[in-house]
């Protein structure tokens, strides 16, 4: 049995003995990841669920509400003065994520209950977007004034500490209130007395701004390394910060958004939805496709005629379909990590442009080889004529030959399709990520069946 399953079953047993005294209840359970208390909640009967809030402090409850999933559902069970209480314990950042699916009479109700401090700065955070950094940030955060001396900084250190724990890194304020620069603690706490506060403060510390969007800073945030950032108002104000917790967050957030939208799948979706909610998501972006792919069957349409006097050659279409579009796909997977990355500029685009087209001459070249061999296999062995009912060998090298060469014509385009898109997207400001499947897909399947048909439209002209 594994270390969590007992950690569980060890937890549960805790919350179940009747014997414990509440101060005896807490202590045991402080022996324990609030995580793993918070895994066992769900098992619990509403009578033990209900049962445990009430001997557990609002402090723990609130750590507890961090990692459940849905916490929503818990809140809305607690009587609005008790969930208010909790909620005050968090940091606003957590309490904001905690109330983001909590009925909004409930919402309200909660927050009439609340300190007007605590509601001011889940207030301050909810009034950002989604896409902006205000909407991750914390108000758990020191500042100290740039006047004073090594003494004055350290007595506000202790004092303010219980209440904000982001101690690692202090933010000095100028002699307006505005950010002036960020003094690390062990600076601080090594700093002799006498020492100004100047000389160990860093005024070049990297900062964001509330308005930045995540989506253009998250490489900097990365690159950067850093515990905590300041988060600065337009008129250079601390607002917030953003922890370490926060970035790696963040950047799953974006990741997790890119990848959907690479997928072609709503960047709200979930594996917990309904079958409905499942269905009501993906049915919009099938429906497009499937208008997309009307583009290709217009483009079959106008070589119909091919398939009733060669119809070997519909048996290697999907060849050519696959694997233009995987190597579409495959350039494209590539540009939107250089885009994201920060890696894609002027000066390496056509570094990159002649490095597609030669992987994808050279994959071209390779795949079509063994296209052509392959099909030319197929037919010799399986007998199927290529035209008419009588086996020719020449009209089977010719036709392996159309499905070779179209392989090798195919993947160098869609590759540099692949490239060409998403930069498209990104210079008329629509989120590269939304280039992948309907549009790359469709393209690249167009491309493959024009250069297929139109092959073999030329080389067995005489017939058609």
């Amino acid at each position: 049995m594994s270390d969590f399953t007992d950690s569980r079953n060890e937890i549960l047993e805790l919350i179940r003995n009747t014997d414990l005294t509440n101060e005896e209840l807490i202590q045991a359970l402080s022996q324990y990841h609030e995580s793993d208390i918070a895994d066992v909640i769900p098992s619990l009967s509403d009578e033990e669920k209900e049962t445990l809030f009430s001997k557990l402090p609002n402090e723990l409850l609130g750590e507890l509400l961090t990692y459940v999933d849905d916490p929503e559902d818990y809140i809305e069970e607690l009587d609005p003065s008790k969930a208010a209480d909790i909620v005050e314990t968090m940091d606003a950042d957590d309490a904001v994520d905690v109330l983001e699916d909590v009925d909004e009479e409930v919402l309200q109700d909660i927050l009439e209950e609340m300190e007007e401090e605590q509601r001011e700065d889940i207030e301050l955070i909810h009034k950002f977007e989604d896409d902006e950094i205000g909407s991750k940030i914390t108000t758990n955060y020191i500042t100290l004034k740039k006047n004073y001396s090594i003494k004055e900084a350290m007595r506000t250190l202790v004092s303010e500490a219980p209440e904000n724990d982001n101690i690692y890194n202090l933010f000095v304020l100028d002699d307006d209130g505005t950010y002036y620069g960020t003094i690390n603690l062990k600076d601080l706490i090594i700093a002799r007395e006498g020492t100004s506060m100047l000389d160990i403060t860093k005024t070049n510390y990297p900062t964001l701004y509330a308005h930045d969007k995540v989506s253009e800073v998250i490489n900097e945030i990365k690159d950067i390394d850093l515990d905590i950032i300041p988060v600065l108002a337009e008129n250079n104000t601390i607002m917030g910060v953003i922890t370490t917790q926060d970035i790696i967050e963040t950047v799953e957030e974006e990741m997790t958004e890119d990848y959907v939208k690479f997928a072609a799948v709503d960047e709200d979706a979930d594996v917990d939805d309904t079958l409905f909610q499942s269905v009501k998501r993906r049915v919009p972006w099938l429906a497009m496709l499937l208008v997309l792919d009307i583009l290709t069957s217009s483009v079959l349409t106008g070589f119909s005629h091919i398939f009733t006097i060669i119809p070997a050659l519909v048996l290697f279409q999907s060849w050519i379909l696959d694997s233009s579009g995987n190597a579409g796909t495959q350039s494209l997977a590539l540009t939107i990590r250089a885009i994201t990355n920060d890696e894609l500029t002027k000066e390496t685009f056509v570094k990159r442009m002649i490095k597609e087209l030669l992987t994808g001459l050279l994959d071209g070249l390779l795949v079509g080889a063994a296209g052509f061999l392959i099909s030319f296999l197929f037919l010799l062995i399986t007998k199927n004529p290529v035209t008419g009912t009588e086996i020719d060998i020449a009209n089977q090298l010719i036709a392996a030959g159309i499905v070779g060469t179209s392989l090798f014509a195919a993947i160098p385009i869609t590759s540099l399709a692949g490239l060409f898109i998403p930069l498209l997207f990104k210079k008329i400001h629509i989120d590269p990520a939304v280039a992948s499947g309907p549009l790359i897909t469709t393209l690249s399947d167009m491309c493959g069946v024009a250069i297929y048909y139109t092959l073999a439209t030329i080389l067995f002209g005489a017939l058609l």
